[in-house]
């Protein structure tokens, strides 16, 4: 697997280091978040939506991301989405 580093979260420095990656070879942004507490995830396993079963799989995890993260976010969308890196 081969990351490409997008950023991390500038307001770490306190032991929580939301992060954001790339994957170029899965095509996929990977994502390190703070766990939510259990009412968020308990809210999020009820929805359901067309093509979505209620709960949350076992392979499947929800987390938060600062909103301060939204450009790094957007960068790594980018990056994914360049044609030219295999």
């Amino acid at each position: 697997m081969n990351l490409q580093f997008i950023g991390i979260d500038p307001n770490t420095g306190d032991g929580e280091s939301p992060t954001v990656w790339v994957d170029q070879q899965a095509k996929e942004l990977v994502l390190q978040g703070w766990k939510p507490g259990t009412d968020l995830a308990a809210a999020c396993a009820q929805f359901e939506v067309p093509g979505h079963a209620v709960g949350i799989p076992d392979h499947e995890a929800v987390i938060r991301i600062p909103a301060r993260m939204v450009a790094m976010i957007r960068e790594a969308c980018d990056a994914i989405e360049r044609p030219d890196v295999p």
